[in-house]
Formats: C-alpha cells, structure tokens, sequence
C-alpha cells in the first residue's frame, strides 16, 4: 500500500495532473513522505526530461510566481530554485530572514493568507520543520521544503537523481552515508526507502538519525523492498558500496559544537583509505558546502570519484521537476518508454 499523502490540508486536494498521466501528486513538498514511491519516480522521471530537453519546457509555467523566504545563508539552494523557475518562464521573489525568524513580527497564519493572494507557490529554507509544517497547513497554495532542522528534500532527490545518471537503476546499488544523522541523512534515508534502494547510515553513538524517521523509512521499505542498515563503523558501512556520502559535522545553528563534534566525528571523515573500502567504481558524494580537511579530505573532494557538482547541477532539475507537477505545467509530457 502506498504511503498516505498529505491530504489533511484545508483546500489542498491532491489530483492527478492530466500533462503527467498515471502519477497521484499531493499539494505540498514538505517532507519526502508527501511524496510515496509514485511521487519521488515521477519527480526523477520528469527532472530527466527537463534536463534533456529544456526548451520543450521554457514556457510550461509562465505567469506563475514564486516566493522564497531564507532564515538560513543559501547558495546552491536560492539559485537553482531561481534558475529553475525562470527556465520554465515563472518568476521570484526572495525574501532575506536570516536576520529574523519567518514569524516573528506576524504569525503564521496571517503571513500564509496574504501570500496565498498574491504568489503561486511558496518555498521555505528555516531551523524549524513546524514552521514549514505550519506555513503548509494554513496556505491554499503549494509550499516547498528547502530544508528544515529535520529534512532537505530537495536534495537527496537530486542526489538520487545522480545516482540514477551514473548506474541506471538505483535497485541494484548501495549508499554508505557516513556522519552526523541529521536533516540530509534524514532525507536520504526516506528518498531511499521510496525508490527501494539500499543504504548504510554509519553515526557515532549520541549522533544517530530521528527515530521517527527512521520508523516512516522501515515502514516505505516494507513495500518498495528497501534495505536499511545502521552503524556505527564506517568502514563497514563503506565496504563493498556504490557511493560514499557526508556532510558537514556541524550543521548551521551547530556552529558552538563545532569543536566537540571534530573530535567525535574525526574516525568518520571520507578520505583515501575509507573510499577504498567501496567498490572501485564508487563516487563520493556530498550536499555542500564541505569543510575541508575535516568531513572530507581535498584529495576525495577533487578526485574522479567525486560527483558533487553533479549533485549542484541536478538541484535545479529536480527542483524544475517539483514546481512543474506542484503548480500544474502547461505540457504534455512524453510517456515513458517500454525501454527505459
């Protein structure tokens, strides 16, 4: 059984959009769970489409606008979502929190009724996961995690995206995600779980992932056929897989831990010798921005083996990818191919 999409929302229904025949959508990407295993193939799917074929799509959302609000410094983020929508003809607004908290002069609530009047869809970069939740719950109109305290959707589906250019069928392949259990590793873990894939997630001990998310990840792997594995060696984790991904020790907002977190994490740090546990054809992965010499060494990081800029380029595929079936496109798109 598919996993329940969000349909408790007020005035959000999710519908079939007739340009994407077949794929059951929901109104809001705010967790990778809203999406279920039909959503994630549909967004990896169309995002392949878009990236070979952008001029087919330079006009599928013209007149739409987006409004992005950051509590959190963006680079890959912020510019790929602008890139992306003005692509497909839209256009952006950005509007700087970093400064202060989205509702911090005005609630939640009233914030959502306004922008639902004047934008389209909405896309949220915040510390809180209850602030995305909340803007979702209370606004008519499509909201998108750009990353929370909790998950990053938007990445790890573009990571997926990357690992489906590089070996087909994502099957038949094994992630070892080494390092703190936070938002990334979250998502990693739930996009895996849809697209019945296989991972690893190695953390020290104190520093694993969310046991809810772990309990909605096992649950999706029930049915897609997933294999998830928890540890705490990362050379074990690393033995034998197709990819190696990190991230930052210190998250933002962790900066006053980045010191005790280099002494904990110091074992899992992606060098020569953990990369030659994987398999020879193993990439090196990872969200960005990296730490040098801390999380992962230069000599990875600017390896043959490593597809992170990959993984920047396809954010805005994928992020083109979840506009377009969230706020309805303007093409019809290509079935896929018996042979695909």
């Amino acid at each position: 059984m598919e996993p329940k999409l969000n349909t408790q929302l007020p005035g959000k229904t999710p519908v079939v959009p007739e340009t994407f025949p077949g794929i059951f959508w929901c109104p809001d990407l705010v967790s990778t769970r809203d999406l279920g295993s039909q959503g994630v193939e549909a967004v990896l799917h169309l995002a392949e489409l878009m990236k070979s074929r952008p001029s087919v799509f330079a006009r599928a959302l013209a007149g739409k606008q987006m409004v992005m609000f950051f509590e959190k410094p963006s680079l890959r983020t912020r510019l790929t979502f602008e890139a992306g929508m003005a692509s497909l003809g839209g256009t952006t607004m950005f509007v700087d929190q970093s400064k202060s908290r989205l509702d911090a002069r005005e609630t939640l609530s009233d914030i959502a009724h306004n922008l639902e009047r004047w934008v389209d869809v909405i896309v949220l970069r915040t510390f809180a996961q209850e602030t995305i939740t909340g803007m979702a719950q209370h606004a008519s109109i499509p909201v998108i995690n750009a990353l929370s305290d909790l998950e990053h959707p938007c990445q790890a589906l573009a990571d997926y995206f990357t690992l489906v250019e590089r070996f087909g069928s994502l099957k038949d392949i094994t992630l070892a995600y080494v390092g703190d259990g936070n938002n990334v590793a979250h998502s990693l873990l739930l996009t895996c779980a849809c697209v019945g894939s296989s991972i690893r997630i190695a953390t020290p001990k104190g520093y694993s992932c969310n046991v809810q998310i772990v309990a909605d990840a096992r649950k999706i792997a029930r049915q897609t056929g997933a294999r998830i594995e928890f540890l705490t060696d990362p050379h074990a984790a690393a033995a034998g897989v197709d990819a190696v991904y990190t991230d930052a020790w210190a998250s933002m907002g962790q900066e006053h831990e980045a010191a005790e977190r280099a002494e904990i994490f110091q074992s899992y740090q992606v060098n020569r010798n953990l990369m030659a546990e994987a398999a020879p054809h193993a990439v090196f992965m990872h969200c960005l921005p990296a730490h040098r010499g801390e999380e992962v060494t230069d000599e990875v990081m600017d390896s043959e083996q490593s597809v992170i800029f990959e993984q920047a380029e396809n954010r805005m595929h994928v992020q083109k990818a979840i506009l377009y079936l969230l706020l309805g496109g303007a093409v019809r798109l290509p079935a896929r191919s018996a042979h695909a």
